[in-house]
């Protein structure tokens, strides 16, 4: 099941002023839309967790929607994307089906990577979408992989990179730019700065606490945006790719952001001052966007509760989907431990 939204203009020259203004609502309800999905599905995703229906680790993205909602928006279906481990959103955005996620979360075979990766390991190879990665920085090395690829067949194709402040700190962050901007490899670096790497403040373990210097550092052009406004994330990242496309080489954003929960369902969270935690979440990227769009014109309660019940209806019918799922018999366990040609043998 899967929510239907408006189809999106994004260029406007040439219409009507009605057109015009339909077109902007439609992507307005698009991109309030994308947020609410990820939103509910994390916080279901928290209750099974609890309920032990996932198990594992569960890394949720709430309060970080308007990453992963705004950047997507600015890539093409033949465009590759690299996450991390707090991925779920970004695979919903991608169009990986809510089913596939939570089916994948839930251990189930139906799951988009066979229950075999769970929530740290989403992959779909039909959205180019490669990545749920477990390890920090990891993705950085294989998204410059999948770049130079595509350079190499002449595809005019960007892969977006998805990590966190803490894999700045990392020697693969230095490796990965450094390639990209030598080979003007046709790479979307996003760095989700939500301050801290798991439970360790961004200041007290890098000197430079302003990422885009490390970026500029290695060549890569790169611009800092207020990650809390979806409409700024999408700006930027329609213009870096757009460069990128351009043949203008590698691109970087640093999107300020913040996780509303503890770094994982194992983590305690007695690191953050509550009062920070609070000040953050009066810039809920949801709740701010719905106001903007109430202040046009362009929001009301109706609305906004259509909205809601389409978005409901989804995660309810992904978390039936999982429920009635099934477990991978024990005699497949065994299955892709090697390749199958090699299990052939």
């Amino acid at each position: 099941m899967s929510i239907e939204t408006p189809s999106v203009a994004h260029n406007t020259e040439g219409a009507s002023p009605v057109e015009a203004v339909s077109a902007d609502v439609a992507h307005a309800y698009r991109l309030l839309t994308e947020m609410l999905r990820i939103r509910r599905l994390e916080e279901r995703s928290a209750e099974l967790y609890q309920a032990e229906k996932i198990r594992g680790f569960l890394h949720l993205y709430i309060g970080e929607e308007a990453v992963a909602v705004g950047v997507l928006q600015a890539l093409a279906p033949d465009d590759a994307v690299v996450a991390t481990y707090r991925e779920h959103g970004h695979a919903l955005v991608r169009g990986v089906s809510a089913r596939a996620i939570m089916a994948e979360m839930f251990g189930k075979q139906e799951g988009c990577s066979g229950g075999r990766g769970g929530s740290m390991h989403l992959f779909d190879a039909a959205t180019r979408f490669y990545g749920g990665n477990a390890i920090v920085g990891g993705g950085l090395p294989l998204a410059v992989g999948l770049a130079l690829a595509d350079k190499m067949q002449g595809k005019k194709c960007v892969t977006a990179c998805f990590f966190g402040d803490g894999a700045a700190a990392e020697g693969v962050f230095h490796e990965s730019l450094n390639l990209a901007a030598l080979w003007r490899l046709p790479t979307l670096f996003c760095c989700e700065n939500n301050l801290y790497a798991m439970g360790t403040a961004l200041a007290r373990a890098q000197s430079q606490t302003r990422l885009v210097e490390k970026a500029t550092a290695n060549g890569v052009p790169a611009t800092d945006v207020d990650g809390m406004d979806v409409e700024a994330v999408e700006r930027a990242a329609r213009r870096a790719a757009d460069a990128i496309r351009e043949g203008q080489g590698p691109q970087f954003l640093e999107l300020r952001t913040y996780r509303f929960r503890s770094h994982s369902m194992f983590d305690p969270d007695l690191y953050r001052p509550k009062a920070e935690i609070e000040e953050w979440k009066q810039r809920c990227p949801i709740a701010t966007y719905s106001g903007t769009l109430r202040e046009r014109g362009m929001l009301d309660d109706a609305s906004l509760a259509s909205i809601e019940a389409n978005v409901t209806r989804e995660v309810d019918d992904a978390v039936a989907f999982a429920e009635a799922g099934t477990w991978e018999p024990l005699e497949t366990l065994t299955r892709h431990v090697y390749s199958e040609e090699s299990a052939k043998r």
